[in-house]
């Protein structure tokens, strides 16, 4: 069993309350369904890279294909289809329609965190 990657889990934790605090205050055109979802898969990174012992490249497909496969079901409205749409929980967190702006936000949540995870490994050094 791979150890917890403390500092991952962090970072999603606070990325949570972020999500969090973006559910409960912000109603707006922006903040909540495009910041919202491009933080909201890069939590899912975090959280997964914090207990899977797999490369980065596959937590972030994962994560990635995960997320797609979220906005496709919206696409067929998958919580109405199963009778779940009066759950609002559900609804915050499964979302209840299809967007291509989420679909790229994905993408270039995506995108970031192959960005931070290259460039750390690019710039880090050791003490010999």
């Amino acid at each position: 069993m791979k150890k917890i990657n403390t500092s991952y889990l962090l970072t999603a934790m606070v990325l949570l309350i972020t999500e969090i605090i973006i559910a409960l205050y912000a109603n707006d055109q922006f903040i909540r369904p495009v910041l919202g979802d491009y933080l909201a898969v890069i939590l899912l990174f975090y959280l997964f890279a914090a207990f899977l012992k797999i490369s980065i490249i596959k937590i972030s497909l994962l994560t990635l294909l995960i997320s797609y496969l979220i906005e496709g079901l919206q696409y067929i409205h998958i919580l109405e289809l199963l009778h779940l749409d009066d759950i609002k929980i559900l609804c915050i967190v499964f979302g209840t329609s299809f967007s291509w702006t989420d679909m790229l936000a994905y993408t270039l949540g995506t995108l970031t965190v192959l960005l931070i995870h290259n460039y750390k490994r690019m710039h880090s050094w050791t003490i010999l």
